[in-house]
């Protein structure tokens, strides 16, 4: 992922954890916020970079609140990505 903001890897992988704990259940922006150690203004800029990308779904509330979780093009980078290494 040469060229990529770390920042934006890390999330990647918070969401790729994400779906591996519940798939297809939508991660609140405020867990995200917190697992991640960013104010919630970062993680919305990081994942409006990934949303743009195609490799993340983000659904605000009118609460304010919201939820976002990996696209299917995001979950295929991920899984390729973040794959244990074969054993030797």
């Amino acid at each position: 992922m040469e060229g990529i903001d770390a920042a934006l890897v890390a999330l990647l992988a918070l969401l790729w954890q994400a779906r591996q704990e519940a798939p297809g259940k939508p991660c609140s922006l405020a867990k995200l916020a917190k697992r991640a150690g960013v104010q919630m203004s970062t993680l919305l800029r990081q994942l409006n970079a990934l949303s743009s990308a195609g490799l993340a779904d983000v659904a605000m509330a009118e609460s304010g609140g919201g939820s976002a979780l990996l696209s299917a093009a995001g979950a295929e980078l991920c899984a390729t990505v973040f794959a244990a290494p074969p054993a030797p």
